[in-house]
């Protein structure tokens, strides 16, 4: 099984749809694939959980099948949305000094894509 992990950076929605539309594709093509939101795309986590957002309905179902792996407990800090990573339920990443590192990922066989 192909093992993908998407390291969102950019803060930018338009970006971050693409992160969300690949992940649920891949997923739905027997991927193993994950998420981890790195990064100014941190400072997107309250608002893509609020209903009204266009990103909303996508990135419920990516939560809701387990596909972000987890959130940069440095960056989510440094972008003022640490408590609301928290809130929801998702995993704070700090094993390389504070960030999440890639080498895990590569050593646990995923390829790493960065948008």
């Amino acid at each position: 099984m192909k093992k993908i992990v998407f390291f969102a950076f950019k803060g930018d929605l338009m970006c971050f749809i693409h992160v969300l539309l690949n992940a649920l594709d891949m997923h739905q093509k027997g991927y193993d694939v994950h998420i981890v939101i790195e990064g100014t795309a941190t400072k997107l986590i309250p608002e893509l959980a609020t209903e009204g957002n266009p990103l909303f309905s996508l990135y419920k179902d990516t939560k809701d099948k387990n596909l972000i792996d987890g959130v940069c407990r440095a960056c989510s800090n440094k972008m003022g949305t640490l408590k609301d990573a928290e809130a929801q339920g998702l995993r704070l990443l700090d094993d390389m000094s504070g960030h999440p590192s890639m080498a895990n990922y590569i050593n646990g066989g995923f390829e790493i894509i960065t948008f």
